[in-house]
């Protein structure tokens, strides 16, 4: 792979959102804390797909030479975020939850998981041991 520093930032990303997307799930909604960090949370989310949009796929079918069907994720993410911010500035709670939820499970459980299949990097980092 020609760009690791893109694939840390993106790693980093990732890592961070988890992290925030996690706690906000599981703490008071509303507060001035979650909406700072929901903030940062939506940020972050949006470098992780954009960075992900640089990344080529190397598992898998490709389409144009460099998206996988992981990339769609990152379309996914590149969606709801804006959804769910205009919906929580609408006063739509609900569109907004269910906007964050998705976001969470789609963009950070099911592409996690996925990146720790065999063949594709984080799986050789981990699994492997090689760094």
């Amino acid at each position: 792979m020609e760009n690791m520093g893109l694939v840390y930032f993106h790693l980093m990303a990732a890592v961070a959102s988890f992290c925030i997307g996690s706690f906000l799930l599981i703490r008071r909604k509303g507060s001035q804390n979650h909406k700072q960090l929901g903030k940062v949370y939506m940020l972050l989310m949006l470098a992780t797909a954009v960075s992900a949009l640089f990344i080529p796929a190397q598992v898998g079918p490709q389409v144009f030479y460099h998206f996988g069907y992981i990339h769609i994720l990152s379309l996914v993410t590149l969606y709801t975020v804006p959804e769910a911010f205009f919906a929580i500035r609408r006063g739509d709670i609900k569109k907004h939850r269910n906007a964050m939820v998705i976001l969470y499970v789609m963009a950070l459980v099911v592409a996690g998981a996925f990146a720790f299949m065999p063949g594709r990097l984080l799986h050789t980092w981990v699994w492997l041991g090689v760094f």
